[in-house]
């Protein structure tokens, strides 16, 4: 038994101020109903935490958190926040995270803003959190870090807690190391050795996970054997765990009178029109414009359809202080109302637009009443509004056109995939799922309701949180033995009773560190002195066995009474005397092999 805490920029909770008193209300988010609805549902998974603390940065004063009425102590998460200062904050969060690394890692170099005090507080930021967790993490404690935000707290809490089991989870793309190589070094070497410091990394897709150990390879040297890395005597996992939604929730949501009430007014206002939706928040990552325009080459293309087909477009504010984001919005809002002038009729206007907060009633209508989804992010982590679509359509009739840049791609691949940049295949796209027969929607829909319905938030968060318990026990069994004074005392001991000794010994990362070029490694004056005191003790025969070539370890070893071994036993030389070849199997098999290494 052990707690769960969980690490998030934001705590899930606000301050609001109700008839004089102040008091603390859950708010809404992906995570947030992830976890929430594992607490509520999973049973076994989520009792096995005897306590569940939610810790993450507060949107509200210390003051007002010690007037305010907390939650019950029978609740299921206890909260704790974390007070960082408005100067730091701002710079941590709307200037490093929102627009360094989210720009970045959605593929958006030229909006990124290299600033030096953008990372300095972001640093410190990080810095925060770790210092008010050493009042909080405990012996025994599982800690689940999440996002882009603290990409360096991983590695200062193990600092700090150096056995305590920490899973990291990104929730948006991992680049390739091309784009993520164009941030200043020190800055990059941070945010990976920081994301190093935990014992399982979690990704939404397989793309981004070996992004990653592409990146740790090339900016740290990481050794790694498929999915496991080895970073300062550390086993570390990277896998994939896409997220899932509260499947029954959304399906459950047909049978909802108050949902059904707002559909039946939906398409009472839309009646004898085809609806097409998008509910996105307003982002550049988001490709708004490229949507606008493939709805725009649709109605071009395909004029039989006007005043036929509607779009909702609903937009969710977003990071409004930021001003990439405030002209953005201003470019939809012009495109809009060109495009409603330029197609729209007496009686018919091609684009509903909407920017605001859409409640879980109001959304889940929505998605009932609309006949296709078109969701065409440019770039996206997961995209789970994509997901809540695909669950509510329980009688199968809608069609998802999804963005085959989305996380969610890699599920939903009986969704109409396009390339959201290509206004001719939006279009296309939109046509084919507004004339897709009955029995292939159905088709379509009944596949990746099966997978969501099999792999829903539930199993994401259990299936995460057992492979961190799994990793643990494996570096546990493979954790290093270290030898105490008193087991030094006794091989001294034997060592000089002995009258025969064999010394075997490694070359590169035991008598030689590990280098960048193999070349570096060339044996110091001191580790020569050393061996030659080793063979000058009759007593003693010193042999040394390297995956090197023969050459490399004649030109450094060879003047030294030794038995050298090469290429991992392929080579053997004897004391002053020729390298033998130990193996006669001729290299045709490679031609046989290699085909399938280049395919691998």
């Amino acid at each position: 038994m052990s707690r769960l805490i969980i690490i998030s920029n934001r705590l899930p909770y606000s301050i609001e101020t109700v008839d004089g008193k102040t008091l603390l209300r859950q708010s809404s988010g992906g995570l947030v109903s992830a976890l929430k609805s594992f607490f509520d549902h999973s049973g076994k998974q989520a009792s096995q935490y005897t306590e569940k603390i939610w810790v993450g940065s507060a949107d509200f004063s210390q003051e007002d958190w010690n007037n305010a009425s907390k939650p019950n102590a029978s609740d299921s998460v206890k909260i704790e926040p974390v007070f960082i200062d408005d100067s730091t904050y701002s710079d941590y969060y709307n200037g490093f995270s929102n627009s360094v690394i989210w720009p970045l890692f959605h593929y958006f170099p030229s909006v990124v803003e290299y600033k030096k005090e953008y990372f300095e507080a972001y640093t410190r930021a990080n810095a925060v959190f770790a210092e008010h967790l050493k009042s909080v993490i405990k012996p025994g404690d599982t800690i689940w870090i999440h996002d882009y935000q603290l990409m360096l707290l991983p590695e200062m809490l193990r600092t700090d807690f150096p056995d305590t089991s920490i899973g990291f989870f990104l929730h948006i793309p991992f680049p390739s190391y091309e784009i993520f190589r164009l941030l200043p070094s020190s800055w990059k070497k941070a945010l990976i050795k920081g994301t190093l410091g935990a014992d399982l990394i979690g990704f939404h897709t397989h793309d981004y996970a070996q992004h990653f150990i592409q990146t740790a390879k090339m900016l740290l040297g990481v050794e790694h054997q498929f999915n496991k890395l080895q970073y300062n005597n550390h086993l570390i996992k990277v896998d994939l765990f896409p997220i899932g939604i509260d499947y029954e929730k959304f399906a459950s949501a047909t049978n909802d009178p108050t949902i059904l009430a707002f559909k039946s007014e939906i398409r009472q206002k839309h009646e004898g029109l085809q609806i097409i939706f998008s509910v996105d928040r307003l982002d550049y990552s988001k490709g708004l414009m490229y949507r606008l325009n493939g709805y725009q080459e649709f109605l071009q293309d395909y004029p039989e359809w006007k005043e036929k087909v509607v779009f909702i477009l609903s937009l969710i504010p977003s990071r409004d202080a930021i001003p990439a984001y405030i002209d953005r919005k201003k470019e939809i809002e012009e495109k809009i109302s060109s495009l409603n002038g330029k197609f729209s009729t007496l009686h018919w206007q091609p684009i509903i637009y909407r920017y605001n907060h859409l409640s879980y009633e109001h959304l889940s209508a929505l998605y009932q009443a609309a006949d296709i989804a078109l969701i065409t992010p440019l770039r996206d982590g997961m995209n789970l509004v994509s997901k809540e679509y695909v669950a509510t359509t329980t009688d199968q009739s809608g069609v998802l056109i999804l963005s085959e840049f989305t996380g969610a791609a890699s599920e939903l691949n009986e969704a109409v995939l396009v390339n959201p940049t290509d206004s001719s295949e939006v279009a296309s796209a939109i046509y084919q799922a507004l004339t897709m027969d009955d029995a292939e929607k159905k088709h379509r829909m009944a596949m990746m309701q099966r997978r969501l319905r099999d792999y829903d938030v539930v199993r994401w968060v259990t299936d995460f949180l057992e492979q961190l318990a799994d990793i643990k026990q494996e570096q546990n069994k493979l954790s290093v033995k270290v030898l105490y004074p008193a087991t030094i005392s006794e091989i001294r001991k034997k060592y000089l009773n002995a009258t025969k000794r064999t010394i075997l010994l490694d070359y590169d990362g035991t008598l030689s560190p590990f280098t960048r070029n193999p070349a570096m490694a060339r044996p110091t004056e001191e580790l020569l002195r050393i061996l030659t005191g080793l063979c000058s003790d009759g007593a003693n025969e010193v042999c040394i066995i390297s995956g090197r070539d023969s050459d490399t370890l004649d030109k450094w070893l060879g003047h030294l009474p030794i038995i050298l071994v090469a290429e991992h036993g392929a080579f053997i030389k004897q004391k002053s005397g020729y390298w033998q070849q130990q193996s006669t199997v001729l290299p045709a098999w490679k031609e046989e092999i290699r085909p399938i290494l280049q395919l691998f």
